[in-house]
């Protein structure tokens, strides 16, 4: 699959690189996980949307119903690309500019990290996924050793981006719950989850950061924070727990609950000289 993808692309106009990204470049895909392609162009030769169409049409299960974005239609960070099904599979192209990478990584490596509303991504887009789509992809077609210039950017993960994620993340724990619980008195429920959901998805950016890793995507993140070596005892059932209580509309429950994790979370954290 993977040989295929890079023949068809490798020779598109403007693709500069291309890399293995997701749960298939970290090792913890499943059968029917998608393949993730990452496509890196540059400033200088942009790349060929058309041609990238003809070569997409040319490995998709239903080239009449293929089609490609323009650069710039998923918005600043996701930035464009396609969802094809290719021999079964679901094939997801993400477009990057590699000159607006290389610049956004070297501010998070000084410990400057941006946070920005993105559709598909309900606790905002953290401008240090980047930097882990950097670390964690595999090249799969990269001349001009492109990637390789970017991976010596995010690797070894940089201790000011990581205090910069603590500090950006750990106090907004308590102030989704402190907003959480101002709404009890008037049942938003809805409002209550929003709130409790955006301090779990912050507890988990705060583990990662904790523990040198990058977080680049939310979906099964607190999972996988449970079980890094610096962590919260028995995280996931807690955060069960608090879902749970949450559709039972205990909502008071749900929010006592949530203090407990804050809790848990600054005294590993103060524990860890941070």
């Amino acid at each position: 699959m993977l040989t295929r993808l890079t023949s068809a692309f490798a020779g598109v106009p403007g693709v500069a690189a291309i890399v293995l990204g997701g749960s298939r470049a970290r090792g913890n895909a499943h059968a029917t996980s998608d393949y993730d392609i990452g496509l890196y162009f540059t400033a200088a030769a942009p790349l060929d949307t058309e041609r990238l169409l003809v070569a997409a049409k040319a490995v998709a299960d239903d080239p009449a119903a293929t089609s490609v974005t323009p650069i710039g239609e998923w918005g600043p960070w996701i930035v464009g690309g396609a969802w094809l099904s290719v021999e079964g599979h679901k094939v997801d192209l993400l477009y990057r500019d590699a000159g607006a990478v290389e610049a956004v990584m070297t501010s998070c490596r000084a410990g400057e990290i941006t946070m920005d509303y993105q559709p598909g991504h309900p606790h905002g887009f953290c401008s240090a996924i980047w930097m882990g789509e950097i670390a964690y992809c595999q090249p799969l077609h990269d001349p001009p050793g492109l990637i390789a210039g970017l991976k010596s950017i995010a690797l070894p993960y940089p201790p000011a981006l990581g205090d910069a994620l603590i500090r950006r993340f750990q106090w907004e724990i308590r102030f989704g719950i402190e907003n959480a619980e101002l709404g009890i008195s008037r049942g938003g429920q809805t409002h209550i989850a929003g709130c409790i959901y955006r301090s779990l998805a912050c507890t988990a950016q705060v583990l990662f950061a904790l523990n040198e890793r990058y977080l680049i995507n939310e979906k099964g993140a607190l999972l996988e924070a449970a079980l890094l070596p610096r962590t919260i005892p028995h995280l996931s059932k807690q955060a069960r727990t608090v879902c749970r209580l949450i559709g039972d509309d205990a909502l008071a429950s749900a929010c006592d609950a949530m203090r407990q994790i804050d809790l848990q979370l600054r005294e590993l954290t103060q524990s860890s000289g941070r």
